[in-house]
């Protein structure tokens, strides 16, 4: 049965760069070439079908667990439960790049099947792109990475999943992004698409917004589910490194926010046409980027892979697409006039282009404190890394401008705000920021970012609550609707504004769990069974040590009583765990988790003679408002994607004449107008 998976390769292979000649054929024969536009969009259907296939053979390998096939045995174990058997699919280099190819060709077949029918004219442009860029993959799956790869000698038992990647949040989180990785193929398309057609009005503006908010969602939950993973699985009391890996799915996110916004400016005044084709250009050279990283192992990081063959193919394919797209942006770059100019900096659009400033200024920081150990190699023979402290003293004065920009951009007035819109929109948000900031400060939060972060967060929540407040009365004083119908109906005839303000108090969230890192407390202990020790509010006793086996591992278990003001409110179980299959310990977490703050045990050690336990404990301030802001983020998006209301069909009328009429002029007006209202 494996056997199978090459032959379907090599056929996805052939029909894949079949696709892309007969497409490019069709394209260069203009009017004469439907058939063969029509054969090469069939043809990307056969290759969609293929892989689909090829992936739901590998699935099924995975789920029997047959070693015969290389990546099976390598990647999983008799005892390791179904879930994380077919998580195993990208748990590995060849699984991870089949997985990469087969979404890819799902979203070019979406994209096919929904503007087909809508006689898109740049469709054979996009199908081409997204066809090319699958051929590479399907490349590397042929002659560098081979999944279906078989075993000449059949052993009793696979080596099983590595022990960190078995948590629910690994489970989902790589999918994740790759969805978001591979979908930002989708709108460079459409944007490639106009560049070599030459088509360039908004059209393809206003068809890619969608497409770059669907993978902005899904790296969205990766990031996040990435950050949780790291928080429960690897102990060391946070969830974000600054790793190169985190790092590279970072910064897509970043230039993915600016285009989202930037292209707004686009629909509405006309500007920016060059550098909304630089965002999305450089958003998925990221995207590419972060796969380059985490593939070639070049940069070392928890997340990465091991050192391959595949690096220099990745940085072949980087260069030359970033050369193609580049040529061909500055072949239209006479066609790509701003038809309107910036009138004020105190407008909307001047704040939105100040954002764009803000994110890739983030992004540029983000990269070069990433690749800095591969320059300092290349130069000084010596590789010098980067830690934290540089990535925090860089982006957090870029952070909190950027929390700042997310209160003010979307109130402010297109063209031009007057004097009296910027007091009527900040008058009261101000007022409220300002009390907010007096009660922080008798609240004992006087570090100095985290004050600001959180004045800045109630400044931006108050400017959201507002508009949803204003919106509200104005649709009860013209509707004479009560409050939950004007509010459901506000957001109903404006998704893509309301939801952009629920993403917005997302990012609120964020900050507010972000700056409870400031105030975190830490403490390493040995103790003794019934010893105890305070941290914060919280009186932990050590009960005791628990050993126990099954089939998969082995681990031993502390006991720890935990109080809150002298009352016993729960009993955590941090634990440390040996894999049968695996040499390396893990650990596994305890957590306590509340709206005011984590405590976060950790089991570093014991000694059987001596009868002691070391445990690490923090308390995490306000940590269960970022994740919780992660998924009002979540909800936004699906708010401003998923239409709630039917949408209204345009009917254009079509110019009828109208016979001359001896009547009087008055007379003949009413006529025509009654003769309009009736059509």
């Amino acid at each position: 049965m494996p056997e199978l998976g090459p032959w379907l390769l090599w056929l996805a292979g052939l029909a894949t760069a079949y696709s892309v000649l007969i497409l490019i054929a069709g394209i260069r024969r203009g009017a004469h070439g439907a058939a063969m536009i029509a054969s090469g969009h069939n043809a990307a259907l056969a290759s969609t079908t293929l892989l689909t296939c090829a992936a739901g053979l590998l699935f099924y390998n995975l789920a029997a667990s047959n070693f015969r096939v290389e990546y099976v045995a390598h990647y999983t174990s008799r005892e390791l439960p179904l879930f994380y058997k077919l998580s195993a699919f990208w748990g590995g280099q060849e699984g991870s790049l089949l997985l990469w190819a087969w979404l890819l060709a799902g979203f070019a077949v979406a994209v096919l099947l929904i503007y087909r029918r809508k006689q898109l004219q740049t469709l054979p442009y996009i199908i081409a792109i997204l066809m090319g860029a699958l051929l590479f993959f399907i490349a590397l799956l042929l002659f560098v990475s081979p999944p279906f790869a078989l075993l000449q000698r059949v052993p009793q038992n696979g080596t099983g999943l590595n022990p960190l990647l078995q948590h629910p949040a690994m489970v989902a989180h790589p999918p994740m992004l790759y969805l978001g990785y591979v979908g930002m193929a989708v709108p460079l398309a459409f944007a490639l698409a106009a560049l070599l057609s030459g088509r360039l009005d908004d059209t393809w503006v206003s068809n890619v917004r969608r497409w770059t908010l669907i993978p902005w969602f899904f790296l969205t939950l990766g990031i996040m589910l990435g950050a949780r993973w790291a928080y429960v699985e690897l102990g060391w009391g946070g969830y974000w490194a600054w790793d190169p890996v985190e790092n590279a799915s970072l910064m897509p996110w970043l230039s993915g926010t600016a285009f989202l916004h930037s292209i707004m400016i686009q629909e509405k005044k006309g500007m920016l046409k060059i550098w909304n084709m630089v965002l999305i250009i450089l958003t998925f050279e990221l995207c590419l980027f972060g796969t380059f990283i985490t593939r070639s192992g070049i940069i070392s990081s928890v997340h990465a892979f091991a050192q391959s063959g595949i690096g220099p193919m990745f940085g072949v394919f980087i260069v030359t697409s970033s050369a193609f797209c580049i040529g061909a942006l500055v072949r239209r770059l006479p066609k790509l006039r701003a038809q309107n100019r910036l009138e004020s900096m105190v407008s909307r659009e001047s704040t939105f282009l100040l954002n764009n400033l803000v994110l890739l200024g983030a992004t540029f920081a983000v990269f070069w404190g990433t690749i800095f150990p591969l320059v300092s190699e290349a130069i000084r023979g010596v590789k010098i890394t980067v830690g934290a402290p540089f990535f925090n003293q860089v982006n957090i004065p870029i952070a909190l401008a950027l929390l700042a920009l997310t209160g003010i951009g979307p109130v402010l007035a297109w063209r031009k705000s007057s004097a009296e819109n910027l007091r009527k929109q900040f008058f009261w948000p101000a007022m409220v920021s300002v009390l907010g900031a007096v009660l922080l400060w008798f609240g004992d939060f006087r570090q100095v970012y985290a004050f600001i972060a959180l004045t800045l967060a109630i400044f931006v929540t108050a400017t959201i609550v507002q508009e949803f407040y204003r919106g509200v009365q104005a649709r009860r004083a013209n509707q004479r609707e009560n409050a939950l119908v004007a509010l459901g109906r506000l957001f109903s005839r404006n998704q893509r504004r309301y939801g952009g303000y629920i993403v917005h108090f997302g990012i609120v969230l964020i900050f507010v769990g972000i700056s409870g890192t400031a105030f975190t407390l830490q403490n390493e202990v040995t103790l003794k069974p019934q010893e105890h020790f305070g941290l914060g509010r919280y009186h932990i006793e050590f009960a005791g040590i628990d050993f126990g086996s099954d089939a998969a591992k082995e681990w031993v278990r502390g006991d720890l009583q935990v109080y809150l003001e002298g009352k016993l409110v729960e009993t955590l179980h941090p634990e440390k765990r040996l894999y049968k299959t695996h040499e390396q310990p893990t650990t596994e977490v305890a957590l306590l988790s509340t709206w005011r703050d984590d405590l976060y045990l950790v089991l570093a050690g014991y000694d059987n003679d001596q009868g002691t336990a070391t445990f690490s404990a923090y308390v995490n301030p306000l940590v269960r408002w970022l994740w919780i802001g992660g998924w009002v983020m979540a909800l936004g998006t699906v708010l401003a994607l998923v239409p709630l209301a039917p949408r209204k069909q345009s009917i254009k009328v079509e110019t009828q004449a109208v016979p001359r009429l001896t009547s009087k002029p008055k007379h003949r007006s009413r006529t025509n107008k009654q003769a309009v209202h009736a059509h």
